[in-house]
């Protein structure tokens, strides 16, 4: 927890009484929380929330329901779930043993799903549905066959977001080209699923997606269209969307208007926790359907290296965050059941 904004080092491990569970909330058993760079942000002093008294980092996690209160026909204890949007517009996060949400953000996790699976979904996720479903042509869902016929292009393919993007695109049946800096994120990015792998620093991008894609990329969802604009509008088909999901709080976008003109580009600013209703639904919707299907996948064999801190050391999970690690950051709340 922390009470005040500041470095990693403002947060501290405190017991708390255990909390009960009020009308149409559930109490869950932490197993593994997923953190995020929203989680350091707003810690850092960010603008994600306002800060009232201490407050408990994390969006995501999964565990166990170990109680559930009145009115809750949706869950019962010993149910595992998902969790997502935890700590937005409030003090209560995942990086604890036991959280009391609505029960509207804890979602069944199938039995063949790892709690690993389970934590690193919530913000990547989600993000990803919704950068891959911002176009005006469509979907306003992804399904198995939803993106058929249709060529996604993914810069950061080797980030959390990037990897769900990746993962969610060939489950709705669209080909994938994705960018990266290395031979080893190369090599995730392909364990992901990407079809075409791009080194941006030694290609030309444009001209590697349209030798996959001759019409340009339908979508391109952007880790950093400061930088990458330029690209992204080359390699855009004309009437395509590029999802801008990421930035580091001070960047500005410099477009190049008669480029975006001439394609009538759409330019599309994504923040999930502020998504309509109806978006938020369609995405929890689609990954649920993505993850009993087995398209949702972790772990360095699937493309995405996952790093493991005790609940004592979030603070150290935090800053792995902050340095840029490549994969997914958890914490072990509970020993996984």
């Amino acid at each position: 927890m922390y009470r005040e904004t500041g470095p990693s080092s403002v947060l501290t491990l405190r017991d708390r009484e255990l909390p009960e569970p009020g009308e149409g909330q559930a109490r869950v058993r932490i197993a593994v929380a997923g953190v995020n760079p929203t989680d350091w942000k707003a810690r850092a002093g960010g603008t994600y929330g306002a800060l009232d008294g201490w407050h408990v980092p994390g969006q995501d996690a999964a565990g166990t329901v170990d109680a559930v209160g009145p009115g809750v026909e949706s869950l019962s204890p010993g149910q595992r779930v998902w969790l997502r949007d935890v700590a937005w517009g409030g003090a209560e996060g995942t990086a604890q043993e036991h959280v009391v949400v609505p029960a509207e953000k804890a979602q069944p996790l199938p039995d063949g799903q790892s709690f690993d699976t389970g934590a690193s979904l919530g913000i990547p996720a989600l993000t990803a549905h919704r950068a891959l479903t911002a176009s005006e042509h469509g979907p306003a869902r992804l399904a198995p066959g939803a993106l058929a016929g249709k060529t996604v292009l993914v810069t950061g393919g080797a980030g959390a977001v990037g990897h769900a993007a990746i993962q969610l695109a060939r489950w709705a049946g669209a080909q994938v080209v994705t960018t990266v800096s290395s031979g080893e994120k190369a090599a995730l990015a392909r364990a992901a699923g990407a079809d075409v792998v791009v080194n941006y620093r030694e290609q030309d991008v444009p001209a590697e997606v349209r030798k996959t894609a001759p019409g340009g990329a339908d979508v391109v969802v952007d880790v950093n269209a400061a930088a990458n604009i330029g690209d992204d509008l080359a390699a855009l088909a004309p009437g395509g969307t590029v999802s801008v999901y990421a930035g580091t709080g001070d960047e500005t976008v410099a477009v190049p208007v008669r480029a975006a003109m001439g394609k009538n580009a759409r330019l599309q600013f994504i923040l999930t926790y502020t998504v309509t209703p109806e978006q938020k639904h369609d995405a929890v919707a689609a990954v649920g359907a993505a993850l009993a299907d087995g398209a949702l996948r972790v772990g360095e064999e699937h493309g995405l290296p996952l790093a493991r801190y005790p609940l004592a050391e979030t603070a150290a999970a935090h800053d792995a965050v902050e340095a840029g690690f490549v994969g997914k950051v958890l914490i072990d709340v509970a020993s996984a059941g």
